[in-house]
């Protein structure tokens, strides 16, 4: 049987919390690893709360050097807005050499959403992964 425990490494992107305004994830860093899956899960909805997420890369750590992910740099899609308790995956495989990635929740509406997001990182460059 084929073994991703030593192959893949888990980052915390988003705490688990309940979002009530826009929010960017935590920065993750790619070094060592040629892919990532982002592993979103939603909970209960308050008051119709309405958030999109979205990837985003970077060459450094610094917030305002973060830009949008080209949809020919992500594996599958994103709803607009999330749906509650539900549970969505987003891959990038990023053509240029960005080191950084991280997830952006929006608020597009409503009151908020119980939201939680890690990064599944892939395709180490050594194995296996401590």
């Amino acid at each position: 049987m084929k073994d991703t425990f030593h192959d893949t490494k888990v980052v915390q992107a988003v705490a688990p919390a309940v979002l009530s305004a826009n929010q960017n994830g935590a920065v993750i860093d790619l070094r060592g690893f040629d892919s990532a899956l982002f592993v979103i899960n939603t909970g209960a909805i308050d008051a119709a709360g309405a958030f999109g997420l979205k990837l985003q890369e970077s060459d450094t750590t610094t917030s305002g050097d973060f830009t949008d992910v080209a949809p020919e740099d992500q594996l599958g899609t994103l709803p607009t807005t999330l749906e509650a308790n539900s549970a969505y995956r987003i891959g990038y495989i990023g053509s240029k050499r960005k080191s950084y990635v991280r997830v952006v929740a929006t608020k597009t509406g409503g009151t908020s959403l119980a939201l939680g997001v890690v990064a599944v990182l892939g395709h180490p460059h050594v194995a296996p992964v401590a």
